[in-house]
């Protein structure tokens, strides 16, 4: 079988690195070595920097109408080339072709979005004091910025950066991750085949500290963009400090869900069990901490454990609902918390184990009367595990939803005005979602508070990511 390598885009030209170095990349699906991932040495980097800087000089010059056009076709390519980038997607992710095709149909919207965006760029006249004077304030592009994608949307999380940053006048050097990086490369194809200028868009691979460290300590690059965990958003603001680059951080969370007894059982139970097997629950806004009113709670946990049995578990690629996890590492450690909880006192009431055959898969699993000590109720699952505790009381389960250092999603399902306006009001998370699961669309903002990072993807708030302000006060003379 012949594997294919796959490039980086440097300076416009699909490369394969200075040292031919690579690395496999494998199915979680299958194990099978899909292909060859070609890994940047320190000199591509570099040319990757300079071209960069090169491309902003003259991209940052061009009319907002022309980088609109740019974008629009950009997005109907993605569009037109949404079944086979969704093919890859499956193959190198493991989610079911569904899920692709629907990411890859979000990659084509918020292409689209920022390319209507970048026509509202808005500055202002603020009036002066003085009579002969004339105060401007406006907004141009940041510079070179640098953005780091997660593996669990491969697309969606490389075609929001490239998008907003060109959008802006800015150029950009894309670190998708080394699981993942086909999709990438699809959606960098469809800009470069819209009219992207060499050098206004790149994407490299390689060791992820290496990359990161070298490219975040150039003064080239002005703007850091990251959807990761949290630690490596720690790590990655630390090194930005040193030469001042604005920074978005998109982080992990651990979403709390809040089941009012009032709540519709059956619109509750059909969008919680969606959200949660969606991707695996490899989902960072996934719901995890299932806070159930106990007047409901034994009638919700048999709902959504019946419901659950449904989700037909396989390759994506074959129509299942829900993939693999992404490695085995992922699946341990998935593992090693349902352990940990059901030694401290959980209920297990589905699943809880790995599925055997070929591929990272792991069932999905129904934790109920979860204890507080347990490490599921601490640490991010980032897997197919439903953790459900009974409350009784309003403001405890909100201080317990609010406890840990995660602020990124939460939900509530209720059908009281007064419930609704009230949990959502003290809940600390950047979306929020009313008995429903949708919190981030191409038009709204996203992004977290607390440990979950800080800034917007989407959206306006997206967009004024990767522009800076400039006042001009000028006197007439």
């Amino acid at each position: 079988m012949t594997v294919e390598t796959i490039p980086m885009l440097i300076g416009g030209e699909w490369v394969e690195g200075a040292t031919g170095a690579t690395i496999p990349v494998i199915n979680p699906a299958t194990e099978e070595v899909i292909a060859n991932l070609a890994h940047a040495a320190p000199a591509d980097l570099d040319r990757a920097l300079d071209a960069a800087d090169r491309a902003w000089r003259s991209w940052k010059d061009t009319t907002a109408a022309h980088r609109a056009e740019v974008l629009a076709r950009a997005a109907q390519l993605i569009r037109e080339r949404q079944d086979e980038i969704a093919r890859i997607l499956t193959a190198e992710n493991g989610k079911s072709l569904a899920e692709a095709a629907g990411e890859v149909g979000f990659c084509a919207d918020a292409v689209l979005w920022y390319a209507e965006e970048a026509k509202r760029a808005y500055g202002r006249v603020v009036p002066a004091r003085a009579t002969d004077v004339r105060q401007l304030v406006l907004r141009e592009p940041v510079g070179v910025a640098l953005g780091f994608a997660a593996w669990n949307f491969p697309g969606g999380n490389v075609a929001l950066k490239m998008a907003a940053a060109l959008a802006a006048g800015c150029s950009i050097i894309v670190k998708p991750s080394d699981e993942t990086p086909a999709t990438a490369i699809a959606i960098g194809r469809c800009f470069v085949d819209a009219g992207v200028p060499a050098g206004a868009l790149n994407i490299v691979h390689g060791v992820p500290s290496e990359v990161s460290e070298h490219l975040i300590a150039s003064p080239i690059p002005r703007k850091v963009s990251l959807t990761g965990s949290t630690p490596v958003g720690k790590l990655l603001q630390r090194m930005a400090a040193d030469t001042m680059k604005r920074c978005t951080m998109e982080l992990g969370g651990h979403a709390p869900v809040l089941v009012f007894a009032d709540a519709d059982l059956d619109n509750a139970v059909e969008r919680l069990v969606a959200a949660k097997f969606r991707n695996a629950g490899q989902v960072c806004t996934s719901p995890t901490r299932f806070f159930v009113h106990r007047d409901i709670f034994d009638r919700f946990v048999d709902a959504f454990v019946e419901r659950s049995r449904q989700v037909t578990v396989g390759n994506g690629a074959e129509g299942a609902q829900m993939g693999p996890m992404i490695t085995e590492k992922r699946r341990e450690a998935i593992a090693s918390l349902v352990a940990d909880a059901v030694e401290r006192g959980a209920e297990l009431r589905l699943g809880g184990e790995a599925l055997e055959g070929p591929g990272y898969f792991y069932a999905p699993t129904v934790l109920a009367n979860v204890p507080d000590d347990a490490r599921l109720m601490h640490e991010e699952p980032f897997g197919p595990v439903a953790a459900f505790v009974p409350f009784d009381d309003v403001d405890a389960v909100i201080a317990r939803a609010n406890a840990l250092p995660y602020g990124l999603a939460a939900y509530v399902f209720s059908q009281s005005p007064g419930t609704i306006a009230r949990a959502s009001a003290a809940l600390e998370a950047g979306a929020v979602g009313i008995n429903h699961t949708s919190v981030h669309e191409a038009e709204t903002p996203f992004g977290g508070i607390k440990e979950s990072g800080y800034g917007a993807e989407s959206g306006m708030e997206g967009l004024d990511a990767y522009l800076r302000t400039k006042m001009v006060s000028e006197k007439f003379l």
